[in-house]
């Protein structure tokens, strides 16, 4: 703040220099300004506009946050106090003239993309960029196939994407695990530079992973419905196993998604008890309710009635120990951010899956619903589902 005071001083000094001194401020300065726990947004357009707000993604915080106009100029500034740690992304809502437009921080070249376009990020000082999500040189390319997939389920042909590791042999067996929203994880998560750098670093297990994306009804498809998880499991599988060896090993066969896609990854492996070992499960929308009706519309119908069937009977989905063998516990990891929406449902199903005799690891981040936050929790989740010779974890 006190640069701003200091500005706002030098201004009403001169009020002639004000565009000099906002020039000057602006080329000295990195946006947003970040000051202790600080973080200090600032706008200034020579064309005048009616009002701006922030509109950010922190679940929680009053989402439209007014900007003050420094005296005597175009400029606004707004301060807004948030985590060590947080990663925030952002929009400007700018209303000039009586027409209202949302816009990236034109100060700040930091953006973040998704499927709907793209958001400007304010990385506070605690947010670091994990170095592993960056393109390693030294780290050996996996092989990327696409295969046509004829699917029953859906009674169409659907592509999927086969990640092959850099070491793959032919006649080796490798755990699988299936993605969903695989091309978004591509896309938007890096996933494929993260898996050849893990993999490298001997973090993560050679694997075989297989990216399926939802058709034109995604979230029909993902909101526990059972063509879905018949999908997977009599239609993907076997296609990848056709084409390469698989340990169908229910330790070595795993599902991964965020949001709708953690609710179908959990509802396949109900759906199939014993056939899956190792679920990664990120920000998963698991409304449920205790009592009387959810408010979240009709497409979550079939949501709230699995995650209620699942909280009242989680040992459903336990790996079946063999004659004479040991119990064999399935491994669920579990990620939500602290500024979403979800993490009352993601805190308390934790609890109930520990008590139902799984293993499970719970990780938060300051940070929402977003494909960073995943990406950034990518190390956590597979090397405790698929670790690497070189990686320890102690519990």
């Amino acid at each position: 703040m006190y640069r701003v005071a200091e500005l706002q001083k030098r201004i009403e000094a001169d009020p002639r220099r004000a565009d000099h001194e906002l020039e000057q401020f602006v080329k000295s300065n990195e946006f947003p300004l970040l000051e202790a726990d600080t973080a200090l947004f600032f706008f200034w357009d020579k064309r005048s506009v009616d009002s701006i707000h922030l509109v950010h993604f922190v679940f929680g915080l009053e989402s439209r946050q007014e900007f003050q106009r420094i005296p005597g100029t175009d400029a606004y500034y707004l301060p807004l106090e948030l985590p060590h740690a947080a990663r925030v992304e952002y929009k400007f809502e700018v209303r000039r003239g009586g027409v209202l437009q949302w816009m990236r921080d034109p100060l700040n070249g930091r953006q973040a993309f998704d499927p709907f376009g793209s958001n400007s990020v304010c990385p506070m000082p605690g947010y670091i960029e994990p170095q592993w999500c960056r393109a390693d040189p030294r780290a050996r390319r996996g092989h990327m196939e696409r295969i046509r997939v004829q699917s029953k389920a859906w009674g169409e042909t659907r592509d999927v994407y086969i990640y092959l590791p850099a070491e793959y042999k032919p006649h080796k067996k490798y755990p699988l695990l299936i993605c969903h929203d695989g091309d978004d994880y591509r896309k938007y998560a890096g996933i494929r530079k993260v898996l050849d750098n893990l993999i490298y670093r001997h973090d993560v297990a050679p694997l075989i992973v297989a990216f399926t994306s939802g058709g034109a009804g995604r979230n029909v498809e993902y909101g526990a419905n059972p063509r879905q998880a018949q999908f997977i499991v009599e239609d993907v599988i076997p296609a990848v196993t056709a084409r390469h060896a698989i340990n169908e090993s229910p330790e070595t066969m795993g599902l991964m998604g965020a949001s709708f896609g953690g609710v179908t990854s959990l509802y396949t492996a109900w759906q199939y008890p014993g056939k899956f070992g190792q679920l990664m499960l990120q920000s998963g929308s698991f409304a449920f309710t205790d009592i009387g009706r959810h408010d979240r519309g009709p497409l979550w119908d079939p949501i709230v009635k699995f995650v209620n069937q699942f909280r009242a009977d989680p040992r459903r989905i336990n790996l079946v120990p063999e004659p004479g063998q040991p119990h064999r516990a399935t491994r669920v990891f579990v990620s939500c951010g602290t500024f979403e929406g979800l993490i009352y449902y993601n805190r308390s199903m934790a609890p109930i899956l520990r008590d139902a005799g799984m293993k499970v690891r719970y990780v938060e981040a300051q940070d929402g619903h977003n494909w960073i936050n995943w990406r950034d929790r990518l190390r956590d989740g597979l090397t405790w589902l698929f670790p690497g010779h070189l990686w320890m974890y102690y519990e």
